[in-house]
């Protein structure tokens, strides 16, 4: 796109800018094809000129934080990447912490209970920002973002900065009213709990050794690939398992032979083009057996 990478020679922002960026560099997946441009913004001054000229040209953008759940097409992306990850300031104030989008929810978590805070413990060792977590609500050993979330900040349609008030009844298992409002997020504030008598490191130790037990740092990978339905009476995982589909492969990719819930970039050079044929095969063999829809929870760019 010509007029897109004449657009950005003419921005003057401190933060990178990136032409024809493979993205496979940019998602835990380690999958996709090349970004016209590729633009990390430093500052809010910066990420906003970025939106306003781009919205001017009428360009396609995609806002992207570390890309823990996301896959990229095989093809790029014929547009704009604008990667939050420039955005990482954070700091607490008595039991309220404030982090802009780009901040890694990990770091967050060991920043805040190093602080001897509670909340975000359950989060350590999972890949991703605090805007993509907030987006997808993330839920980690019973935790959801939500439940300690306050109030977010972000960029409305028509460009504005505006202020969200947390309300438990907009967000749901995965589920965040940004997933519908078009905003931006640049900045979360999260309510914690002070405990200064609990051993919050050793939590979040236990925590990131059962996510080394699952697979998750084996192979590069999304997480979970499905969402878990209460009503099918057990974890997806166990549902594809029951299938013999853990270690199932096609091209460079694989049903994680330590979580069936997990599919994996065993080669290092897998396609997108496996991964969705792998499910697909999933949600074919999980509806003709139990007469269940499986709903995705990565999010396909193409």
């Amino acid at each position: 796109m010509e007029s897109l990478r004449k657009l950005f020679k003419n921005i003057n922002i401190e933060g990178e800018v990136l032409f024809d960026e493979p993205l496979s560099n940019h998602c835990t997946f380690k999958i996709g094809g090349n970004a016209a441009v590729f633009a990390a913004p430093v500052s809010l001054e910066e990420m906003e000129i970025i939106l306003s000229e781009v919205k001017k040209a009428a360009v396609p953008f995609f806002i992207l934080g570390e890309g823990a759940n996301i896959l990229f097409s095989d093809n790029g992306f014929d547009g704009l990447i604008i990667s939050t990850t420039g955005l990482g300031k954070a700091s607490i104030k008595e039991n309220v912490l404030c982090a802009e989008a780009g901040a890694k929810i990990s770091d967050l978590a060991e920043f805040s209970c190093k602080s001897f805070f509670a909340g975000l413990e359950y989060f350590f060792g999972m890949p991703g920002t605090t805007g993509g977590s907030i987006f997808m609500n993330a839920r980690c050993f019973g935790q959801s973002v939500s439940d300690i979330l306050n109030k977010v900040f972000y960029i409305n349609k028509a460009g504005e900065i505006a202020e969200y008030k947390i309300d438990k009844n907009d967000f749901n298992y995965k589920v965040s009213p940004f997933q519908k409002n078009d905003g931006i997020i640049i900045s979360a504030e999260f309510v914690l709990e002070e405990k200064r008598e609990t051993n919050l490191l050793e939590k979040m130790a236990e925590f990131k050794k059962e996510r080394e037990a699952k697979g998750h740092y084996t192979f590069p990978c999304a997480g979970s690939v499905f969402k878990n339905n209460r009503e099918f009476g057990e974890p997806t995982g166990k549902i594809i398992d029951s299938l013999g589909l853990r270690g199932f492969a096609i091209g460079g990719a694989m049903v994680s032979p330590m979580h069936a819930n997990i599919i994996v970039n065993a080669s290092g050079n897998a396609r997108a083009k496996d991964v969705k044929e792998i499910v697909s095969v999933i949600e074919e063999k999980v509806y003709k057996a139990y007469g269940f829809a499986l709903e995705r929870e990565i999010i396909y760019v193409d």
